[in-house]
């Protein structure tokens, strides 16, 4: 038998990192803005800020992640209310697949923001200063870095971005249009569901407090997120679960109270219709990516 070799194809290949940086502002801060020639994301990993981008102003909650492309220029800052904390970073990517990430939003679930926690962790261990230096203009290696950090950031990097695509491939078929960044229409309903998320929300009531019809709402949902808009809420809540079961601060009983659930014998069930896991079950997986994270 004579074997043939395939060459694999690569969709997003990143060859250079700018900079890598995690802050944590104050409620006051502001940064004028800036432009340059290489790609920036920002993600917000608490609170949020208003972003300015192509003279846009965007409010960006927490786990919510912008791009910013080449010579855009950008500015951030805090709403004077909430404390930040941000990760930036800047690469460089000349592969065509960049395209769908121009003025793009996403909101990051928990497979993200474990590649970036695992970024963070290889840049600590892979390069020297402060990752909250907002001063550092170049990434310095340390003498004696763990072995093979800078290509695991390259590895979790490449597929955080693997991932937004395959996320907005979906919804860019489904609707027949370019890579746009959410409406307006969009964001406001995305903000009521996560501001009444202890609450116990109908299609109707929806409708009616966003002035939509419920028509056109089912309609909006099912193109940019292929399904219900009650669906999508139920998984907003159980992504909102993930996040308070992490931070380790209340029981399963106070997290089913917090998000509005008759029981928690209730939320444990949608809990696990919608991960696969009971929350308990997921506690320990988070801990055991934490261990290996941060030992």
């Amino acid at each position: 038998m004579k074997y043939q070799f395939t060459e694999l194809t690569e969709e997003i290949i990143i060859k250079k990192i700018i900079s890598i940086h995690y802050f944590e502002y104050m409620s006051d801060f502001c940064f004028p803005g800036e432009s340059h020639d290489f790609w920036e994301l920002l993600y917000v990993d608490k609170g949020e800020v208003d972003v300015m981008a192509n003279k846009e102003r965007i409010t960006l909650k927490k786990t919510e992640m912008i791009f910013h492309q080449p010579n855009e220029f950008h500015s951030v800052m805090a709403n004077g209310q909430t404390a930040p904390n941000l990760v930036v970073i800047g690469l460089v990517c000349q592969s065509p697949s960049m395209k769908y990430f121009k003025e793009r939003i996403v909101s990051v679930g928990r497979d993200g923001q474990e590649l970036l926690a695992h970024i963070i962790a290889e840049a600590r261990q892979g390069f020297a200063g402060r990752l909250d230096d907002p001063g550092q203009e170049k990434l310095v290696r340390q003498e004696q870095g763990v072995f093979g950090a800078e290509q695991m950031i390259k590895i979790y990097l490449e597929q955080l971005l693997i991932q937004v695509v395959r996320h907005i491939l979906p919804v860019k078929e489904a609707a027949g249009k370019n890579t746009a960044p959410l409406k307006t229409a969009d964001q406001n309903i995305d903000r009521y569901l996560e501001e009444h998320i202890d609450s116990r929300l109908t299609i109707e009531q929806i409708s009616r407090d966003n002035l939509i019809s419920t028509s056109q709402l089912k309609k909006m949902f099912r193109e940019r997120s292929g399904c219900g808009v009650i669906t999508y809420f139920n998984r907003l809540k159980i992504e909102t679960a993930k996040q308070l079961i992490r931070n380790n601060d209340l029981n399963f009983t106070q997290i089913a109270g917090y998000l509005g659930y008759t029981s928690v014998h209730y939320f444990s069930r949608q809990f696990k219709q919608l991960t696969g896991m009971s929350p308990s079950e997921y506690a320990d997986s988070v801990k055991k990516i934490a261990d290996y994270l941060y030992l």
